[in-house]
């Protein structure tokens, strides 16, 4: 979305598609590295404690509804932080900067309407994005 004053929500994810062909967020990136044992004990350390914090700090959607991110019935759904969630936000930085180091690209979408809210919280939407909705910040 070109307005960010307007924006309600942010996003923080890959420029590209995944295989299931929605664009995978931080932290789905960040554990990806994890995952093939490419971050630095250091990293490491950074991501176990952040995750666990952010475990503690708000709900995890598909905790509370185990069909949010259900293929069929909510296909290409992600989640959104609500930009007063600012005690969230503020610790992105650190995943971007191991995403960064890896060479990871990450982009930073803002957005009014996402998409389809499937799921919300007080910090966070899951959405359906829009039909026609191809992943650049112009389109929403």
């Amino acid at each position: 979305m070109s307005d960010d004053v307007a924006a309600t929500y942010v996003r923080f994810e890959s420029p590209t598609r995944h295989a299931r062909g929605h664009f995978p967020g931080v932290f789905v990136l960040v554990n990806g590295l994890a995952r093939d044992g490419k971050l630095t004990p250091e990293q490491e350390r950074f991501r176990r404690a952040n995750n666990d914090w952010y475990d503690a700090a708000y709900p995890t959607p598909s905790k509370v509804d185990p069909t949010v991110y259900d293929h069929e019935a909510t296909p290409g759904a992600v989640a959104w932080f609500k930009v007063t969630a600012t005690h969230l936000i503020d610790r992105v930085p650190g995943y971007l900067e191991i995403l960064q180091a890896h060479g990871v690209e990450c982009r930073v979408v803002r957005s009014s309407d996402p998409g389809r809210i499937v799921y919300e919280d007080e910090f966070q939407v899951v959405v359906v994005p829009h039909d026609g909705w191809t992943g650049e910040p112009g389109d929403l």
